[in-house]
């Protein structure tokens, strides 16, 4: 009788599990490890700072329920000596923090971090699984997780190896065998580490080296060179993923503004950007589903299509929601279902499949000034509009340009030309005649600062809207140019570029020179907070009418 109750007991108990749960969820610990060089470490981040960036509040605090254990530096290295509460670093902060409150609040098996990385590593040298030199860090990371594990054996707790978090090779750069060689290295990194791990299906993230820092700019060809081996391995592994970071957030440092590293905002949505890949591995990614309940526009009217495009503030890279809300502007971030919305964000990271309401759909709680910017043209009468945004804010205007660079993955503008004429054509099938009434492009941050991408400024951007009048056989079509104020330093004022854009600008009735110089003021150079996101599209709105 006993017997039958207890089996009558955990049926029901079984019948009870939502669906989709299993029985060994909750209780089989997924560990997951994190490795490289600076930019997994956490350099030039400041566990202060994540009071800034609304989304991220609380990382600064243990996370208790996750378990970490951890060996982090080169000469001087820090170790937890065992499992401890998931928690910063050093006054750091890692991109572990974001990630594993993420999947926490996604799956219901307990989580456990490991991390062993060092800031200026080669994977050609120290981290080499075959011949290690330098700081031997493959060795020092292998020791790392074989004793992190046994520990969990003697306590009896059962776990699995979830994933390899990899961000590492800006230092390989600099070694011309090991730049050559990357990719034959990391498809020899990762083969040892499924073989020293006894996990041959060990899944391997691969971070994107992020373009938007100055080696993005003044190292094109080697960060290129890396970003090929990168390729090459995930293109056929099967078990490896390219993780692209080149669109978030990265330092602002002085006295021009560019920087190394990803700092505190860049590693919080690092982390996100692999909890997001990990999360679509296991079934348990949802994307938010924003379709448009009806069609917006009458049959036969005519649509004004404004195209918006540009890098690190036509993204919205510092504009939070939850700042907006705080400035008394929670209203543009409703979706307004009178204006049919269209988008391509981060290099593709996110793009709509379907015409979506226009709002809010930054991937980490942020927004771009196209939300004051129809606000403004809507305040105004403008009949029928619909909107279309394509950004990269780790992009450079030669990307841009019709040639582009040697760095072939990041040229964008096929892509760009393309976004354009489908969003066109589109319209054009829903039995509507299409008025483009411009494009609105806000000039690249990052040129500002580098002396020879600034001095090319405005010779690149007569490129770009000469042929795209061409490619899309609208010789007359309208550019927006919005520019905020330059960046302000000895080195860089040798060139004058607002002068050199009011040159083009007076020669083309078609290029409209929006001077942005009224912003609010910002903390930080080059990148602008929700208070100048929000007056950049009110500003960009004004000037259409002028």
């Amino acid at each position: 009788m006993i017997r039958i109750s207890i089996i009558l007991f955990f049926s029901l108990m079984l019948f009870c599990l939502p669906i989709g749960y299993t029985v060994e969820e909750d209780t089989t610990l997924r560990v997951f490890i994190f490795a490289g060089q600076s930019n997994m470490v956490g350099s030039d981040s400041k566990v202060q700072d994540i009071k800034n960036f609304p989304p991220f509040l609380g990382l600064e605090k243990v996370q208790k329920n996750i378990k970490f254990s951890y060996l982090i530096g080169r000469e001087n290295k820090t170790a937890s000596n065992g499992w401890v509460g998931l928690q910063p670093v050093n006054n750091i902060v890692g991109p572990e923090l974001s990630f594993a409150r993420k999947v926490s609040e996604t799956v219901k098996d307990p989580i456990a971090i490991i991390k062993c990385a060092a800031g200026g590593t080669h994977l050609g040298g120290d981290w080499n699984p075959e011949q290690p030199i330098g700081f031997k860090m493959y060795p020092l990371a292998l020791k790392l997780i074989r004793d992190s594990l046994a520990e969990l054996d003697r306590n009896g707790i059962r776990y699995r190896i979830e994933g390899f978090m990899w961000h590492q090779g800006e230092n390989d750069m600099f070694e011309e065998n090991y730049m050559s060689n990357y990719g034959n290295n990391l498809k020899n990194f990762i083969a040892k580490w499924r073989s020293d791990l006894n996990s041959p299906k060990l899944k391997f993230y691969i971070g994107e080296l992020c373009t938007k820092t100055i080696w993005g700019m003044d190292l094109r060809p080697r960060m290129y060179a890396i970003s090929q081996g990168q390729r090459e391995v995930t293109k056929t592994d099967l078990l490896a993923e390219y993780i692209p970071t080149s669109h978030i957030g990265v330092e602002v440092g002085e006295p021009v503004g560019l920087h190394y590293h990803y700092g505190t905002l860049g590693q919080l949505q690092h982390g996100i950007n692999y909890a997001d890949a990990y999360l679509r591995e296991v079934g348990r990614k949802q994307n938010q589903v924003r379709n448009l309940k009806s069609w917006p526009y009458k049959k036969g009217e005519v649509v004004n299509l404004f195209i918006l495009a540009g890098h690190r503030n036509m993204e919205g890279e510092r504009a939070f929601i939850q700042d907006a809300v705080k400035l008394g502007e929670g209203n543009i971030l409703k979706d307004n279902s009178n204006i049919a919305y269209k988008y391509n964000l981060g290099g593709g990271y996110r793009k709509s499949t379907d015409w979506e309401p226009l709002g809010q759909v930054g991937f980490y709680d942020t927004f771009g000034p196209e939300l004051s910017f129809a606000q403004s043209l809507v305040s105004n009468n403008v009949p029928n509009v619909a909107i279309g945004k394509f950004v990269q804010s780790g992009s450079q205007i030669i990307d841009w340009t019709p040639k582009g660079s040697m760095a072939k993955s990041r040229h964008i503008y096929p892509d760009f030309i393309r976004f354009v004429e489908e969003t066109v054509s589109d319209l054009k099938a829903k039995g509507h005649q299409v008025s483009l009434a411009g494009i609105f492009y806000h000039l690249s941050e990052n040129d500002m600062s580098f002396y020879p991408y600034r001095k090319m400024a405005a010779e690149r951007i007569q490129d770009i809207i000469a042929k795209s009048r061409d490619d899309l056989r609208m010789p007359d079509l309208k550019w927006y140019v919005s520019q905020q104020s330059p960046t302000d330093e000895k080195g860089v004022n040798r060139i004058d570029v607002v002068a050199d854009f009011e040159k083009i600008a007076k020669n083309d009735p078609n290029l409209i020179h929006l001077k942005a110089f009224s912003l609010p003021p910002q903390k930080k150079k080059l990148v602008l907070d929700a208070a100048g996101v929000i007056q950049l599209g009110r500003l960009m709105g004004e000037v259409f009418f002028k």
